[in-house]
């Protein structure tokens, strides 16, 4: 028998996972990428076991900001790179608000905070699944072989890094982000 648990978080619930997330990228300043980049692995490799459905959808999510950083055909930009480190951060804490050792409910902060962020990088998501779903058609077609590869790819991530900050952009006019946090 499945049992379902919903609940909303209020504005004040936002402000303090963003105040936690404060701590954790402070606390994480003496991290290197690669080191961060590791923790976000790790607990990805971690938690995909005997844990909620809930959990392991959003860690396909922290998987996601780890490939887009580390896929070099991508080339995310610098100041989204440096986001979506410091968003990565809090991953690297060792002591996050749910102790990770107790079953069901200890990578539900996790989750949370997964989804929180992804909500905000979802322009830069979005974009970046664009490009590898491009990539992979494009690898697969035969034809004119006048325009290469690295052609072909920098176009394409030139017109996604400009649409996501675009969009990115005219939606948090005016708004307070979770994104502001970084």
């Amino acid at each position: 028998m499945a049992f379902e648990v919903k609940f909303e978080l209020s504005d004040t619930d936002l402000d303090y996972f963003r105040e936690v997330m404060r701590k954790a990228q402070t606390g994480a300043t003496q991290l290197s990428e690669h080191d961060i980049l590791a923790n976000a692995q790790n607990l990805s490799q971690n938690i995909k076991a005997n844990v909620p459905e809930f959990v392991r959808q959003r860690i396909q999510k922290l998987e996601t900001f780890v490939a887009m950083i580390e896929d070099n055909e991508w080339q995310i930009p610098t100041e989204e790179r440096n986001d979506v480190i410091s968003a990565l951060a809090y991953f690297s804490d060792p002591e996050d608000l749910v102790p990770d050792h107790i079953p069901v409910l200890g990578f539900l902060d996790d989750a949370i905070m997964i989804e929180l962020v992804a909500e905000e990088f979802k322009d830069d998501i979005e974009a970046f699944e664009e490009f590898c779903l491009y990539r992979t058609r494009e690898e697969g077609r035969s034809g004119d072989n006048t325009v290469t590869r690295d052609e072909w790819l920098e176009s394409k991530r030139r017109e996604l890094h400009s649409r996501m900050r675009n969009r990115r952009s005219s939606r948090s006019r005016g708004s307070s982000s979770f994104r502001s946090v970084f």
